[in-house]
């Protein structure tokens, strides 16, 4: 499949996953794959701490639009930017909106949103997707990423527009409710894509996940994202002392044990994630896009480069989608 016609089937792509599988890491690169294919790209944080900044080797940001990478490279590549979203800003700016510009920042200063949300459970989370709705129907860039909250709270994060449907008979709470899932039960305007590690808990997690989405919010998912794979590669049952004798070369003394700890573990991996792949297929019948493990503790745009050149491979091998 062409990257362009993959990431032109859903307007916003919202990205899910268990912490700690490389969440914010996927959002960057599917956004970067997305830029390189042509579409300008707006990534959607909604936590303030993905440390997407980082990845592009750009400062922080804040609820104010910045360009992380620009476009009109050589590629033709397009712009990826990014904003974070909280719900205060979001009230601030649904109340000026509104004409209430005066009491706007009196309400959310005093504390009234909370006692709201706890009246209320989902406000917060309406008040976020509600203005993605928004930059997603003004077409405000050809692709929105929304780097989801982790997987436990992206279910209530998700689920509170049908939550807040049942919750509330009438008003503006209910219509924004009623476009917000509207807008995420329409596969041609939202998509989710599943982030996992090759491992035991992150993969039960995220099957676990998936029904939830689908039977309760009734979204559309996308490829998996399988992250953080080990390559494989022969040579990990030869014995060091024999190969380095083979190569004209003297270990040290403790470098033999070493290397055999090191092929025993490699192999140990691999057979790990071989494993955990084969029992995601059978759980979850969705494509799935392999991702490496970078062996790097700092990632930054060349890493998120190298990620995107790996997607546009993956995404290339995809069954292409049927003419609508």
């Amino acid at each position: 499949m062409d990257p362009a016609q993959f990431f032109a089937a859903s307007r916003l792509l919202i990205v899910a996953g268990k912490g700690g599988v490389g969440k914010s890491t996927v959002s960057a690169a599917l956004a970067r794959t997305a830029a390189r294919a042509g579409l300008s790209t707006l990534v959607v944080e909604v936590e303030g701490k993905s440390g997407l900044s980082r990845l592009f080797g750009r400062p922080s940001f804040g609820y104010d639009e910045v360009v992380l990478s620009p476009g009109g490279g050589p590629g033709g590549d397009a712009d990826v930017r990014a904003r974070t979203l909280t719900p205060d800003d979001a009230l601030l700016e649904y109340l000026a909106d509104h004409g209430m510009h005066r009491i706007s920042r009196r309400l959310t200063s005093s504390g009234a949103l909370d006692v709201v949300a706890t009246a209320a459970p989902g406000i917060k989370d309406i008040l976020v997707l509600g203005k993605v709705k928004q930059l997603e129907r003004e077409g405000v860039a050809d692709l929105v990423v929304l780097d989801a909250p982790a997987a436990g709270h992206a279910i209530s994060f998700l689920r509170s527009a049908r939550g807040l449907l049942d919750a509330v008979r009438m008003g503006p709470i209910r219509t924004q409710a009623a476009d917000v899932l509207e807008m995420l039960t329409d596969p041609q305007r939202c998509q989710v894509v599943l982030v996992t590690l090759p491992e035991e808990t992150p993969v039960n997690e995220l099957v676990e996940t998936a029904f939830s989405l689908e039977d309760e919010v009734g979204v559309s998912l996308g490829p998996v994202v399988v992250n953080a794979l080990y390559p494989t590669r022969g040579g990990l049952d030869v014995d060091p002392v024999e190969a380095a004798a083979a190569a004209g070369a003297a270990l040290h003394a403790g470098e033999a044990e070493s290397l055999a700890a090191a092929a025993r573990f490699r192999r140990a991996r691999t057979a790990l994630q071989a494993e955990q792949i084969e029992r995601l297929a059978g759980a979850l019948p969705l494509p799935q896009l392999h991702l490496p493990f970078l062996f790097s503790t700092d990632l930054g745009p060349v890493d998120v480069d190298t990620l995107a050149d790996v997607l546009s491979t993956q995404i290339e091998g995809l069954t292409p989608l049927p003419e609508r």
